[in-house]
């Protein structure tokens, strides 16, 4: 399979994954972007402000290549997507401030991963403009396969209810098999393939510093939350929303636009652990506030 046809296929899966969130959505979802604005300002700093310079820390520290070092920046600019509302809902966080954030988080990143993407690349590679992420082109194809399928499905979900909630079911079970199909190949082809040759010592290599990352973004969210006085549910949601990117997106970036199988790498083992570590996380973060709850009502 040639590499045009695997990054056509992340496109695809990509858009329809954004296409059920948008059916996901309902019109109180949006009313609840506008009751939690100090919550919401404090999760899209986290994510789009603090995090990268969370990453930026952990790429300096890392004996990694340059390329992968940008691999793991890509990832810190690409903002959760519908796992991280459902984590959400798992740990009894706040979901619809995590929808709210995930909705947010997809335009802002329109703008914020063309501007940072060639930043990082300047930083780690000196590109002088060898490796180049086009602004306007990067924004239009980011507009192509994230907002205009949410907003398709939105559209959809409001004209035909029913029948949208029965297509959102069905595509939460086909979507993830489609991503770990696409996953699977990225691992296992070779880079003339569209794939990244990955090696299990590049899986040992990246591990700790992406499960260390991952850890670290959640901290990030929590303790921004806590600075500022949220109650736990929304320090928790924050934290979950944070902790948690969108691979999808961080592979079209550095397999898609920059070519770059490299770059690709963090992102795939990174996926590896994500979901399991952050759900894992929040879970004890929830489980030790509760306990102290209990302890303090006794006495």
């Amino acid at each position: 399979m040639p590499v045009f046809d695997i990054n056509i296929i992340l496109n695809v899966v990509l858009g329809l994954i954004m296409f059920g969130l948008g059916l996901s959505l309902t019109k109180q979802d949006f009313k609840h972007l506008f009751d939690q604005p100090r919550s919401l300002a404090v999760g899209l700093l986290a994510q789009m402000l603090f995090l990268p310079f969370v990453a930026l820390m952990i790429a300096e520290l890392s004996d990694l290549g340059p390329e992968t070092k940008v691999g793991i920046m890509i990832l810190s600019v690409c903002p959760g997507g519908i796992t991280s509302n459902l984590i959400s809902y798992f740990v009894k966080g706040n979901v619809a401030l995590a929808i709210s954030l995930t909705v947010c988080n997809a335009f802002v990143s329109l703008f914020t991963i063309p501007i940072l993407v060639n930043v990082f690349l300047e930083h780690f590679l000196n590109s002088g403009r060898v490796i180049e992420l086009p602004f306007w082109h990067t924004m239009f194809d980011i507009f192509v396969v994230t907002i205009l399928p949410a907003l398709l499905g939105l559209a959809y979900r409001w004209r035909f209810n029913r029948n949208a909630i029965k297509l959102e079911k069905s595509l939460n079970v086909v979507l993830p098999l489609l991503l770990l199909l696409v996953f699977a190949f990225k691992f296992l082809a070779g880079s003339e393939s569209g794939g990244t040759a990955m090696t299990t010592g590049d899986i040992i290599q990246l591990s700790g510093w992406v499960v260390v990352f991952n850890i670290l973004s959640m901290l990030v969210g929590f303790i921004s939350g806590w600075f500022v006085r949220l109650n736990f549910k929304n320090r928790i949601t924050i934290a979950v929303e944070v902790g948690l990117h969108n691979t999808a997106l961080a592979l079209l970036i550095a397999g898609d636009k920059l070519a770059n199988a490299a770059m690709e790498k963090p992102a795939l083992v990174y996926a590896l652990y994500s979901f399991v570590i952050t759900f894992l996380v929040a879970w004890t973060i929830t489980k030790f506030h509760n306990l102290r709850l209990s302890k303090a009502a006794r006495n």
